[in-house]
């Protein structure tokens, strides 16, 4: 046992998926993930609704038909959505949905602040924008995945144009967001690998979630109503939080790996000395230990 373990770590491949389950381990991945997804769901569905408001009802229910929600859905969006626009929140109310949607944002943050060993990250109204750049990219990833299928149902196979078309835009998002919230501490270049990590996985999890979450939210809604909507809603956000957060570990093992992807990753600049960031080069075996 001990000598298959001694071999796996000799392999870059290996040492680096035996340092990714440690390093899950470290930041607590399952814990941040449902943190994550419930702070999405108390923050991110209020500004939709917020927005869906504001456009009104039919423009709503044109995005739900080029969305193809479930009809569970469309029935729950047609009983919260009015048609009285900005007066049915007032100022006060849109100001609190604004503050309040930023919870998820300050919740990555500290995440990715896990993942990178970053001490310290920019708090106070400096960072507000920084809060709702990351809203609104989430946002977007949300609904872009939904829409994407009505730009590319009149393509041959669209769900491989459609694959094409998220895939540079979730690598800009696993990027984006980590080198935004943590206000550049780690340079972009080895932000890279743990962007590029996510866009693959998704390329998996959407086709699952195109056909596990209908279902899923029909049988919920059958049994417990609205109530089933949510945490359906909740699952499938903790998936996506867990998918984000596991390949910026991942992104970040490999930066800090002695091998040809983490020298790729991180460049002649390196990564700077922010926490424990500090990539260790291990001896060659016969070679002798470099003076303390």
């Amino acid at each position: 046992m001990v000598r298959a373990a001694t071999r796996i770590a000799r392999c870059s491949a290996g040492r680096i998926l035996l340092r990714t389950a440690s390093e899950m381990i470290r930041v607590q991945i399952f814990d941040r993930a449902m943190t994550l997804a419930a702070q999405a769901f108390t923050s991110l569905f209020p500004l939709l609704i917020m927005v869906g408001v504001v456009l009104g009802a039919k423009q709503v229910e044109r995005f739900a038909s080029l969305a193809r929600l479930p009809a569970s859905s469309q029935h729950l969006l047609d009983e919260t959505l009015t048609d009285r626009g900005l007066s049915a929140f007032g100022v006060a109310g849109i100001v609190v949905i604004l503050l309040s949607s930023t919870g998820v944002a300050r919740a990555l943050a500290r995440a990715y602040g896990s993942v990178w060993e970053v001490p310290r990250l920019p708090r106070g109204p400096r960072a507000a924008w920084r809060w709702l750049f990351a809203v609104l990219v989430l946002v977007a990833l949300l609904i872009g995945t939904r829409l994407s299928g009505a730009f590319t149902s009149g393509l041959p196979r669209p769900g491989l144009w459609s694959a094409v078309l998220l895939l540079p835009a979730d690598v800009a998002a696993g990027v984006l967001l980590p080198a935004v919230l943590m206000h550049r501490a780690v340079p972009i270049r080895p932000l890279v690998p743990g962007g590029v990590a996510f866009a693959l996985v998704m390329l998996a999890v959407r086709p699952t979630g195109a056909v596990y979450l209908p279902r899923a939210l029909r049988a919920s809604d059958d049994r417990y109503g609205t109530i089933g909507l949510a945490f359906t809603y909740i699952g499938w956000l903790y998936v996506m939080a867990f998918c984000l957060l596991m390949t910026a570990v991942l992104g970040q093992v490999v930066a800090r790996d002695d091998s040809l992807a983490g020298r790729l990753a991180r460049g002649p600049a390196g990564i700077p000395r922010t926490g424990r960031l500090i990539v260790r080069r291990r001896p060659r075996t016969g070679s002798p230990a470099p003076p303390r």
